[in-house]
């Protein structure tokens, strides 16, 4: 130590922030003498050092040029990082439920830490060991999705308190965007970037035709109008040559109702939409250009309206209509008429606020999501779409009634549930009936919550289980549709209505409904109940990229999954039996293969 000590303090910084050594080894050094203790001072290079070995994400949180107490903001990262994990863990040895999800934000929130730390730590846990701690992952996914959602509603909130001329339609289709899709990397500026990209070949394309075209000269940022038609004229030519000739941008006519269709990052990556999508990145990069086009409500079919005349007029006949979605087709007024095969009155042609075109949009949403197939997707876009409707329009009666019926249906945050139930009675008393009803079971269901009823373990020993083959963890392949899919959950004979056993054909299977039945996680996202027979292992067993697949199991082991502390409870027996069927499996399955 004396000698390594006599060194110059910037040699035994540099020496001390070798990669090999963690924030353990420089604690112990700097405890040893005060000579390497004062070198390992917190604003020193030696701390900043760890920390950003250790969390390079929150690099961009710091000025370059700023002094720091490395030591405090390691201590306050490492501290966060632990009572997040805890508050994670936590939940994950409970299934999840809304309000769950809820009390745990609070928790995250009253830690007082920096917001960018809890991200860190979640994602962080996200991007940890592939196979494994996948139902730590899975509530820690949630929490970020909750997170971010949470924060993404309060600049919402923001943006629609500005004056209405200070609200861009683009910032408004990106927070549309991020709330549907908080876990995507989706900001204003690398949408902003990607749409000036378009604007400078459109530049380009335009200085061929008119090389002193004043839309030229304007610099990335000005707000400005062309005053000659002719000019806003040229900019439109070389606007629809660029988007839909050169980068072959088009309207999604084959698949419509995809809800990609309307998130405007995915319209750029995918080049295609739908009207009001393709609608608002035109009118952008138009008015970028200096043509202030305006969104029209057209029924059906989004369109822009461009004025011809010098002054802003109210005659619908002084506009040409741009129809975005077919290749920016310009439209008389009566000839609009001919996209939806039905006359509309002139209110049909008016330009309308950035708030309506957002209403129109996510309405847009909720229609996927209420077409949806019921399953962990469409409800989740549902759920997303009426949250933003909401935020928007937060006194329209249908939706509200809409949203309660939803949560209601989930069996999820029933006190909310009777906050807009209560909301709802307030602003529409002639509603009491459907309102009654679904206070009175949402009561109940509070009620029931305070007294679970425990759920039912199985246990393969017993008797009536003897013909249940197969074990929860088990990668499986379906005989007849072919799809592969693991089991969490089996019941001895099959447990559904009459009415979906007659609809699912049961009595066809030989066996009919008297045979175990599984529920299985498939591989394309869905959950479904299969008959025995018509199961069984797969020869080559892969992990099943489903959604749900964190809050049955723990790790994928090459072979099966293990299922999580909730599943061994409820089948205590089927941890062994797992093992022996994957053994037993392979073992014939070799033996079969060494006979051929």
């Amino acid at each position: 130590t004396a000698q390594l000590t006599d060194l110059p303090a910037e040699l035994l910084e540099h020496i001390l922030c070798f990669h090999v050594l963690n924030h353990i080894d420089i604690c112990n050094v700097s405890c040893t003498c005060k000579r390497l203790h004062d070198v390992c001072h917190g604003r020193g290079k030696v701390w900043a050092h760890q920390y950003k070995l250790r969390w390079p994400r929150l690099q961009r949180f710091y000025q370059q040029n700023e002094s720091y107490d490395w030591l405090k903001e390691f201590k306050t990262r490492h501290m966060v990082g632990q009572q997040i994990r805890r508050t994670v863990e936590s939940i994950s040895k409970r299934f999840f439920t809304e309000v769950v999800l809820g009390d745990s934000f609070a928790e995250i929130e009253s830690l007082g830490a920096p917001e960018h730390f809890c991200e860190d730590e979640l994602l962080g846990i996200l991007n940890s060991d592939k196979r494994k701690c996948l139902t730590l992952k899975y509530y820690a996914k949630k929490i970020l999705y909750f997170h971010r959602q949470q924060n993404i509603l309060r600049n919402l909130k923001v943006f629609l308190e500005r004056p209405p001329e200070q609200q861009s339609a683009l910032e408004g289709a990106v927070l549309v965007d991020q709330y549907c899709n908080p876990l995507a990397d989706v900001t204003l500026e690398s949408i902003s970037a990607q749409i000036e990209e378009i604007t400078d070949k459109v530049k380009k394309h335009l200085r061929v035709k008119n090389a002193t075209h004043p839309s030229l000269r304007a610099s990335q940022g000005d707000c400005f109008v062309l005053e000659n038609l002719e000019f806003q004229r040229q900019v439109i030519c070389a606007l629809n040559a660029v988007l839909y000739d050169q980068l072959q941008y088009k309207g999604n006519e084959r698949d419509f109702y995809n809800p990609l269709n309307s998130y405007i990052h995915q319209v750029l990556v995918r080049r295609t939409g739908i009207p009001i999508s393709l609608s608002v990145l035109y009118m952008t990069l138009a008015r970028k250009l200096g043509v202030p086009l305006e969104p029209v409500n057209f029924p059906n079919h989004f369109l822009l309206r461009w004025c011809q005349n010098q002054r802003r007029s109210d005659d619908i006949y002084d506009y040409v209509y741009i129809d975005a979605f077919g290749k920016g087709k310009q439209l008389a007024a009566k000839e609009c008429e001919n996209l939806i095969q039905h006359q509309v009155g002139a209110d049909y042609y008016s330009a309308i606020s950035t708030s309506e075109l957002l209403l129109r949009m996510v309405g847009n949403l909720l229609n996927i999501g209420k077409r949806g197939e019921g399953n962990e997707k469409s409800y989740q876009l549902l759920r997303d779409s009426l949250d933003l409707y909401l935020t928007i329009n937060p006194d329209n009666v249908q939706y509200l009634l809409l949203q309660a019926r939803l949560y209601f249906h989930l069996g999820i945050w029933p006190e909310k549930v009777l906050d807009i139930l209560q909301h709802i009675q307030a602003l529409d008393p002639s509603q009491h009936g459907a309102v009654g009803y679904l206070v009175q079971h949402t009561l109940e269901h509070i009620q029931h919550k305070r007294h679970p009823v425990e759920l039912e373990v199985k246990k393969r020993s017993e008797p009536d289980h003897r013909d249940v083959l197969y074990s929860v963890g088990l990668i499986m392949k379906h005989k007849r549709s072919g799809y592969n899919c693991v089991i969490y959950g089996w019941d001895p004979k099959c447990t559904m209505s009459q009415e979906w056993i007659n609809t699912m054909r049961v009595h066809q299977l030989s066996k009919g409904a008297d045979q175990p039945f599984y529920n299985v996680l498939v591989q394309d996202g869905t959950c479904r109940y299969a008959a025995q027979e018509n199961l069984e292992p797969h020869s080559a067993p892969l992990e099943i990229a489903h959604p749900e697949v964190g809050r049955y199991f723990t790790e994928f082991s090459d072979t099966h999954y293990i299922a999580n502390e909730e599943l061994q409870t409820r089948y205590p027996e089927d941890m062994c039996s797992t093992h022996r069927t994957v053994e037993e499996h392979y073992h014939v399955n070799g033996c079969r293969h060494n006979e051929s």
